[in-house]
């Protein structure tokens, strides 16, 4: 790309990645089937070529169903949980700016109180005290968004300190820029952006494994499952399907779905840092 500043050309890739992942982890999910479909004997365990394009679980139901049914159960709630933490990442930093000592007291007692709590303690009681027709990914998705908050913020909060906090809003006031301008393009935008969406990013990727492992132990245990209705199929479906391949089933083609389905997860999460890191 002749003429293109290094920087540009740099993030044209991960950004590239980094769409494509998210296209494919959020788009499927609105086009997954209510039900999985009837069962086919005659498919049963059948590969990716006999039924396209990954294949068929132990009745001859198409993998695809539960690739999108799992994409359906993850996306939205860990989008919503990614957008809230960013959102109080952006807020820290802002207010690590504006000066304001009580309202910086208040947020950090808070965010003290939050980062304090056990995590995953919380994240199962909220999962056990939820009724059981009421059960969903958002509820814990959003409690595990606030009790990462703290940490996000606290970050923010550092950035906007090593930028000098108010005295950096002074300075450009000094030099005639405006308040929406200082704070939305030249903190926001050129300063916090790279810390914010990684932290929101991360927070994407922890919901979904999040929803994999209760789901993984409500399967194994062969109860009803904490993040989503017994007649969808989650990702974690897929991974207790293949494991069996070390018992002599033919579940190869349902193990590398899931693990691909993972490593996508991932590799968006990396593509996405890269592509947004600051210049």
């Amino acid at each position: 790309m002749p003429g293109a500043p290094a920087g540009r050309v740099n993030r044209v890739l991960p950004a590239s990645l980094a769409a494509a992942g998210l296209a494919l982890l959020l788009v499927p999910g609105f086009f997954a089937p209510e039900f999985l479909s009837e069962p086919d004997m005659a498919n049963a365990f059948a590969g990716p070529g006999a039924v396209p394009p990954f294949g068929a679980d132990q009745r001859g139901r198409p993998l695809l169903e539960y690739a999108t049914q799992g994409a359906w159960v993850i996306a939205l709630p860990s989008l919503v949980a990614a957008l809230v933490v960013m959102a109080l990442s952006t807020v820290g930093g802002l207010i690590a700016c504006a000066g304001g000592r009580h309202v910086q007291t208040v947020v950090q007692i808070i965010s003290e109180i939050l980062g304090a709590l056990p995590r995953l303690v919380v994240i199962l009681v909220v999962a056990l005290v939820l009724p059981r027709d009421g059960r969903g990914l958002l509820p814990i998705a959003l409690t595990w968004a606030f009790l990462s908050a703290p940490g996000a913020i606290d970050e923010a909060s550092a950035v906007a300190a090593r930028l000098g906090g108010s005295r950096f809003v002074e300075a450009l006031r000094a030099h005639g820029f405006s308040r929406p301008r200082i704070y939305l393009v030249h903190l926001v935008a050129f300063n916090l952006r790279p810390v914010v969406v990684r932290q929101g990013v991360e927070t994407f990727m922890q919901v979904t494994f999040l929803e994999i492992a209760l789901s993984y132990l409500a399967v194994v245990s062969n109860q009803s499952s904490f993040t989503h209705a017994d007649s969808v199929q989650s990702w974690a479906n897929l991974l207790d399907l293949g494991y069996k391949v070390v018992l002599g089933v033919h579940s190869g083609h349902a193990l590398a779905l899931g693990l691909g389905l993972v490593a996508l997860v991932a590799v968006t999460a990396v593509a996405v840092t890269h592509a947004v890191r600051a210049r």
